[in-house]
């Protein structure tokens, strides 16, 4: 899967698992941050958004701070996604 596809996928994840009305894919930057001045989700977002990312593609999230970092954007969940499944 290339990296257009993933990062579909991903927003795909967030608008139906998180149930954000009135979104669109496209209506989600690629780099924009998904928590605080972003979509504006919380830490039980953060934690549904784990499970679907683990459920739908396979990977393991850790948790805790070392979370942070790849729940900082679209971009930042591919990239892990992408390192979780070449290793």
């Amino acid at each position: 899967m290339d990296q257009s596809e993933l990062k579909s996928k991903i927003k795909r994840a967030l608008l139906e698992e998180l149930d954000l009305r009135g979104r669109t894919e496209a209506d989600i930057d690629d780099a924009a941050p998904l928590f605080g001045d972003g979509l504006g989700l919380d830490s039980l977002d953060a934690l549904q958004l784990a499970m679907a990312i683990e459920e739908r593609f396979g990977v393991t999230m850790p948790e805790g701070e070392a979370s942070r970092a790849i729940f900082a954007s679209v971009n930042a969940i591919a990239a892990h996604i992408t390192r979780e499944k070449a290793g």
